[in-house]
């Protein structure tokens, strides 16, 4: 039988995203992220293709995402309450990632492995952050996935796309739970 590592089991088995509009200050510094995302970035790449890339966003960068965001939306003939869910993140983020799904061609490796991947490098982003202490939280919200916010905010350029954005803050002392999946109800075992 394989060894075991039960804190890492633990750990998967109680962690949770805490909501990002929750989190205060402090956050990670440059280095404690650093190593946040070095932890991230052992994530499945088929291929070494190494298909997304990060943003990381601080300080008056929210401010400016903020009023991008309800530009856009006005842009759009959007209502108060698209206003407000596109500027939402952008006006109580701290420090986020923003990891772009940037597939290259390969012929090898179909473009939805490539895309998963970068799904996988959020997930890992959310792991390695709360594994560090922090609160972590993956997001979109409908200006990630507007062409004309994203090549602006982000430098998208066609073919790349936001795969989330992850905020990373101090999180409140008791964040409460969601209701976890059933898993019997979602699960075919398959023996012959």
């Amino acid at each position: 039988m394989p060894a075991r590592n039960q804190a890492a089991l633990d750990f998967l088995l109680t962690r949770r995203s805490h909501p990002a509009k929750l989190f205060t200050h402090p956050v990670p510094d440059r280095d404690q992220l650093v190593e946040i995302l070095t932890a991230a970035l052992r994530v499945p790449d088929h291929g070494k293709l190494e298909p997304w890339r990060l943003v990381i966003l601080q300080g008056a960068a929210f401010a400016r995402l903020a009023d991008l965001a309800e530009a856009r939306a006005h842009e759009l003939n959007g209502d108060a309450e698209k206003v407000a869910k596109g500027r939402g993140q952008y006006d109580v983020g701290k420090l986020a990632v923003v990891v772009i799904s940037s597939p290259k061609p390969a012929p090898k490796v179909p473009e939805v492995e490539q895309r998963l991947s970068a799904g996988a490098l959020c997930f890992g982003i959310v792991n390695a952050a709360e594994a560090a202490g922090w609160g972590a939280c993956w997001l979109t919200g409908w200006p990630a996935h507007d062409a004309a916010f994203v090549a602006s905010a982000f430098g998208c350029t066609e073919g790349e796309s936001v795969a989330g954005i992850v905020h990373i803050g101090t999180p409140p002392p008791d964040a409460p739970d969601r209701p976890r999946p059933d898993l019997a109800r979602l699960t075919t075992w398959v023996d012959q």
